[in-house]
């Protein structure tokens, strides 16, 4: 199985749900991507659905259900209208899996020098995580290939009052 399937303390807490929709999403060796074009929506935010992050349409569900072979009413009993994300909360602080830890690593040292350049080029204010879309690209290179992570959020400047 997975090693994100796993009961480990450094793996995500996952219902029981959402580790059937990996599962399923594994025997029908289904992608993100391929899941997000049935979706209509990014793969991150497919992923994100999965982890119980988002909060999938009904529509959503409707097409998970058939792309997955999961029941609707498994879907629903879920993921229906009483379903709202915890967002956060899936994993310590630092993070052990060391992807995560490189991109929490990554805050840590450009952090701020981000936040300096947002600041001289919009104003005193935030980056949207609500207002938000992220995506992962490839980049072919000679030196080994490339992750390409997109963050796109709305600046919302802060308010004086």
């Amino acid at each position: 199985m997975i090693s994100f399937l796993q009961n480990n303390s450094m793996q995500p807490k996952l219902t029981s749900l959402q580790t059937r929709l990996f599962q399923a999403k594994a025997e029908r060796k289904i992608s993100f991507a391929e899941l997000a074009e049935i979706l209509g929506h990014e793969e991150v935010y497919v992923a994100a659905i999965f982890y119980g992050q988002a909060k999938p349409t009904e529509k959503d569900l409707a097409r998970l259900s058939k792309a997955l072979n999961i029941p609707m009413s498994h879907l629903t009993e879920a993921y229906g209208p009483q379903f709202y994300p915890d967002r956060g909360g899936l994993m310590e602080n630092p993070p052990t899996d060391p992807l995560l830890y490189r991109l929490y690593e990554m805050i840590q040292v450009f952090g701020y020098p981000i936040k300096a350049v947002i600041h001289e080029k919009f104003g005193d204010g935030i980056m949207s995580a609500i207002d938000f879309s992220a995506k992962v690209d490839k980049e072919e290179h000679p030196n080994g290939d490339r992750v390409v992570l997109t963050l796109n959020g709305k600046f919302l400047p802060y308010k004086q009052f």
